[in-house]
């Protein structure tokens, strides 16, 4: 991974919902409030039996302060044991939820790093999604519990799975926004947490990096 900032307050790795990017709106919010931390934002790819290997790997080679994902991002986040995580409004039954996931071709939201501009849904990608989905809550052991955090919003229509949350996890709260993160979500839910989470370093990252001349 190639650092774009020296000594950053913190390391956030950053999952995104389905058919978004590393480039997605959240992603350039949060490099905004948070100047100071390192934001690695990757590409998902389409299919969990790419996705999942990938992020583990990457999360491995990033070793990040704390992983923040949404939506489809939130249900990867939550499977990477033994790191801080935040899963916001977190798709734990993408195979199941007709309205993220359903067969054809579609349009990506944002753009990718490859250029592509569409991608296809089949049922075998279906099926690769319910496989994953009966393996996610393995090895979650009492550590582990206090290593994830859920964020629900109260007016999500698109997921419910606070209960399903609860029934793993205990650190779950609610915000009042819906299933995509806008700024007033950000600023009112996400970044208190992330200062709970990880103290000062919070509030170093909120403020402008140092010219290069200063940093050592």
């Amino acid at each position: 991974m190639e650092k774009t900032i020296k000594n950053p307050a913190f390391t956030m790795l950053y999952f995104h919902g389905f058919a978004s990017s590393g480039a997605s709106g959240t992603v350039e919010t949060l490099r905004k409030m948070l100047p100071s931390a390192e934001i690695v934002a990757p590409d998902i790819p389409v299919d969990p039996v790419e996705a999942l290997p990938f992020l583990k790997s990457l999360t491995e080679e990033v070793k990040p302060d704390v992983i923040v994902g949404t939506s489809m991002g939130g249900m990867y986040a939550q499977q990477m044991r033994g790191y801080l995580r935040v899963c916001v409004n977190p798709a734990f039954n993408m195979s199941t939820a007709s309205k993220l996931l359903r067969t054809g071709t579609f349009k990506f939201l944002n753009g990718r790093k490859d250029k592509v501009k569409e991608f296809r849904i089949t049922k075998e990608t279906i099926q690769h999604f319910n496989a994953m989905e009966r393996g996610q809550w393995d090895g979650i052991t009492p550590e582990e519990q206090d290593l994830c955090y859920g964020l629900f919003g109260i007016h999500d229509k698109l997921v419910n799975t606070y209960a399903l949350f609860l029934k793993h996890y205990t650190h779950a709260r609610k915000f009042d926004g819906e299933h995509q993160l806008n700024d007033s979500a950000l600023r009112h839910a996400l970044l208190p947490l992330l200062g709970e989470l990880l103290g000062e370093r919070l509030e170093q990252a909120k403020q402008p990096p140092l010219p290069d001349y200063m940093q050592y």
